[in-house]
C-alpha cells in the first residue's frame, strides 16, 4: 500500500548572500548601540535567613529574614519580610517589618507594614493600617549654590592733580 521510493534527495545549494564589503568604522557608526537593558530585580523567598549585610546598586525584593543593614537601588520588603537592621536605598516599599533606620528618597508603606525606627526621606507615602514607631525625617536636597561673583578689582585711589600755572 505505501512504499518508500528510494530517490535521493537533491543536494541543497546554499549560496552566501552578496553584501557590499563594509569596513569596520562604517558598520559601527551605522549601528547604533541597543539601549541598556534594566537590571532584572534579585528575589529571595521566604523560608531564608541572611546574617550579615547586603548591598548591591540593583533591586531587591526580599521576603525573609535579614538580620543585617541593606544598601540597594530599590528595595521591596514582602509581607512575610523582617529586617533587623537599617536599610538605605533610591525607593524603598515595605509589607513586612522592619527593626532599625530608613534613609532613602522615596519610602511607602504598606497596609501590613510595620517599623520601629526612624525614616529618613524625601518623600513618605503610608497606607491606612501602617504601624510606624520611630521620627519622621524629611531632607531636602541642598539648593544649589549661585557661583560667587568674581570680587571687583580694587579702585586705585587717584592721586590729586597739581595744578600749576604756566609763566610766561
Amino acid at each position: 500500500m505505501f512504499q518508500k521510493k528510494k530517490d535521493a534527495p537533491a543536494p541543497l545549494a546554499l549560496e552566501p548572500l552578496a553584501a557590499a564589503p563594509v569596513s569596520a568604522p562604517q558598520a559601527q557608526a551605522a549601528a547604533p548601540a541597543p539601549p541598556p537593558r534594566p537590571k532584572p530585580a534579585s528575589l529571595i523567598a521566604q523560608g531564608l535567613t541572611i546574617r550579615g549585610d547586603v548591598s548591591g546598586d540593583g533591586e531587591l525584593h526580599l521576603d525573609c529574614v535579614v538580620q543585617g543593614d541593606i544598601k540597594v537601588g530599590k528595595l521591596v520588603l514582602g509581607p512575610n519580610g523582617r529586617v533587623e537592621g537599617s536599610i538605605a536605598a533610591q525607593a524603598v516599599e515595605i509589607h513586612g517589618k522592619v527593626i532599625g533606620a530608613v534613609a532613602a528618597r522615596q519610602v511607602r508603606l504598606y497596609g501590613t507594614a510595620k517599623v520601629e525606627g526612624d525614616i529618613a526621606h524625601e518623600q513618605l507615602a503610608m497606607e491606612s493600617g501602617a504601624d510606624f514607631q520611630g521620627r519622621s525625617v524629611k531632607f531636602t536636597r541642598p539648593a544649589p549654590q549661585p557661583a560667587p561673583a568674581p570680587a571687583p578689582a580694587p579702585v586705585q585711589a587717584a592721586t590729586p592733580a597739581t595744578y600749576a600755572p604756566a609763566v610766561g
